[in-house]
């Protein structure tokens, strides 16, 4: 940290909450074939993050397609009406852009960040593959060998990797959110150009897509070129309702033992099923992020202290929670044994520091602290147009609504101990919980 920063930091630390209270100037509105609209306005610098988010992910695609999602996305860079394959991302870079796209369990976004003044460049080009699409049989299968690559490099050559896909298969009896985003192997390998079309016709349309744009632009300019280019594209009439299928109820704790000569570090993970953010009802979802931070959200954090510098039986630990999930998501916590120290032993200290906490309860002072740290990085989070965006996005395309973003820092900030400690109990419990080995071949654990 610079010196400058660190003053910063000092500084927020220091400062009276209700001054640091203002909420980002954002205008929304709905173009006439259903297209949301999200401005967030910055003109510190003459720059501008250009997204659209569609809602719909892996979670949303048909049984036996799975990895549909992430493959139109990566087919999206072919050719359209205007445009040659490759051609989207040269031109940005041309104008001294960066560009890229993204695939999660509920959500498929694809962005440009580029200076102010080519943000109509940008939005005619987007709006063209928004319907415009042009795929061939050849761009299908080399695509597909692309993404099988991806999953190569990514998963299969990766111990960690293949341990936390098993995790989150056994976590979730009958959700779409056990199966990975990038596909299981077997089904990657029969996508074909009539799965990529269909989800395509379906699911990419105006009136299922928000367009986000933050940094150095007004309402009425993005208006006007949202109408322009985005706003001639017909609506999808018989886009279908967003409907899951549901978890049934969760009475069994489960356990997961990964073996594999490549483990250069034998861990133990545990996954408890947990409630997401929801609109309008957020505080769990709020007790929650500030129970992961208390937990083992550092070096100041309580298993730290307990595990690895009071009884020395770990050389990390880790817990986090990610609430922004249209559906119920997860709450991990993550342990490595010190050398000599067997997974079953640190499973035992883990849990024998957990229920120490949960009768412990929340200090003040280390809450007082934590939520003045959530405002810091709040303060700062509003330099990046990128993350701005992505916030945005991330949250109206998981079912909350800008209401909710705004809402969000204050709702953090009004969590008692109290409220901590009595999610903890409700979430923190055997019969969600997902206990996972990770070790080589010939380890047994004890």
């Amino acid at each position: 940290m610079t010196r400058m920063r660190a003053f910063l930091a000092t500084l927020v630390l220091s400062t009276p909450l209700s001054v640091m209270a203002a909420e980002d100037p954002v205008t929304t509105f709905i173009l006439d074939n259903g297209m949301q609209v999200i401005v967030v306005e910055d003109h510190r610098a003459p720059v501008v993050q250009h997204m659209v988010w569609y809602r719909v992910g892996s979670a949303d695609e048909p049984k036996g397609a799975s990895g549909v999602a992430h493959f139109l996305e990566h087919l999206l860079f072919k050719a359209t009406d205007k445009l040659e394959a490759g051609e989207f991302s040269a031109i940005v870079s041309a104008n001294g852009g960066n560009d890229n796209a993204f695939t999660s369990y509920d959500y498929t976004a694809y962005y440009q960040r580029i200076a102010a003044d080519r943000l109509e460049l940008m939005m005619g080009m987007e709006s063209d593959r928004m319907r415009n699409i042009r795929l061939t049989p050849v761009n299908i299968e080399t695509e597909r060998d692309v993404i099988i690559e991806e999953r190569n490099q990514r998963t299969e050559n990766s111990a960690s990797a293949l341990f936390s896909e098993q995790m989150r298969a056994v976590q979730y009896h009958n959700h779409r959110y056990g199966v990975p985003v990038i596909g299981w192997m077997h089904e990657m390998e029969t996508l074909d150009l009539d799965d990529a079309l269909s989800f395509y016709e379906i699911y990419y349309s105006p009136n299922n897509a928000i367009l986000v744009v933050s940094g150095d632009v007004t309402p009425e300019g993005v208006r006007e070129l949202a109408e322009k280019y985005y706003g001639i594209i017909p609506s999808n009439p018989a886009l279908p309702e967003r409907l899951r299928t549901e978890e049934p109820p969760q009475t069994a704790e489960r356990r997961v033992v990964f073996r594999d000569a490549r483990v250069a570090q034998p861990y133990v993970s545990r996954s408890y099923l947990a409630p997401e953010r929801d609109q309008g009802a957020q505080k769990e979802a709020a007790a929650l992020t500030l129970l992961a931070e208390i937990l083992g959200g550092g070096t100041t954090s309580y298993l730290t202290e307990k595990l690895q510098f009071d009884t020395q039986v770990a050389v990390y630990s880790s817990v986090y929670y990610r609430g922004t999930s249209l559906d119920d998501t997860t709450f991990n916590i993550i342990v490595v044994p010190a050398p000599g120290v067997t997974l079953q032993e640190a499973e035992d200290a883990m849990d024998v520091a957990v229920a120490s906490f949960m009768k412990e309860g929340v200090g003040p002072l280390r809450l007082e602290r934590l939520k003045k740290q959530f405002r810091a990085q709040q303060i700062y989070a509003r330099d990046n147009v990128d993350g701005i965006a992505q916030r945005y996005g991330s949250a109206l395309t998981t079912g909350l609504t800008v209401k909710d973003v705004q809402a969000w820092p204050e709702i953090l900030q009004a969590i008692t101990p109290e409220e901590i400690i009595a999610v903890a109990k409700n979430v923190i419990i055997p019969e969600t919980s997902v206990t996972g080995w990770l070790m080589k071949e010939q380890e047994q654990g004890q």
